[in-house]
């Protein structure tokens, strides 16, 4: 029943921005940590940002610092990640994951992803 369902991806020129959402569904979101992840083609799936429970810290990938924000909304039960001043190499299929408490076993959970592409 965990769901993480991710949107707002799309087709961008170097520069621009744009605004990822993550619904999630199905655990305590209030009480996660969030995180952005990104897998481009023929790298490995990299964590770009990361939000604590309160929303109070953040962390993000050096090659995002200053360019991307991470937020939550715990009333929505939505992550979300502006991205500005978006270059080529951020181009990725954008993934929102946690690891969620089942049966007394913590298990990593992420959606299915939304495609980014930066490109003139």
């Amino acid at each position: 029943q965990v769901q993480l369902v991710e949107s707002g991806g799309g087709l961008v020129q170097p520069g621009g921005s744009l605004r990822l959402s993550c619904a999630a569904s199905g655990f305590t979101f209030s009480n996660s940590t969030m995180t952005w992840y990104r897998r481009a083609p023929g790298r490995e799936r990299e964590p770009v940002a990361t939000i604590s429970q309160t929303g109070r810290s953040t962390n993000y990938a050096d090659s995002v610092k200053g360019r991307f924000t991470i937020t939550k909304d715990t009333v929505k039960n939505t992550v979300y990640l502006q991205m500005n001043n978006l270059k080529p190499d951020d181009t990725a299929v954008y993934y929102c994951g946690t690891v969620v408490l089942q049966a007394g076993t913590w298990s990593p959970f992420w959606g299915q992803g939304t495609q980014v592409t930066v490109s003139s």
